[in-house]
């Protein structure tokens, strides 16, 4: 997956989410969850959404590297294979 494909999936992801969200205005290094104020059942929403659009598993132990919009791609990038 591209760091491209894997910041799409993770915006769509974010849009499912927090509909109301402007995504444009989003820095790339910002901690979404504060930015966009998502409570922890808003964020376990947004993992597992996001879990299905890239056909990876993402664990707990993920959820860190999932905070950006930047991390989360490279994350996506690395881990969840070439397509």
């Amino acid at each position: 997956m591209t760091p491209q494909r894997a910041r799409e999936l993770i915006e769509r992801a974010l849009a499912q989410v927090a509909p109301e969200a402007d995504l444009t205005a989003l820095p790339p290094d910002a901690d979404f969850r504060d930015l966009l104020e998502l409570d922890s059942l808003d964020f376990l929403s947004f993992v597992e959404t996001l879990s299905d659009a890239s056909d990876y598993r993402i664990e707990e132990d993920d959820y860190p590297a999932l905070t950006t919009v930047a991390g989360g791609a490279d994350f996506l990038a690395a881990r969840a294979g070439p397509g």
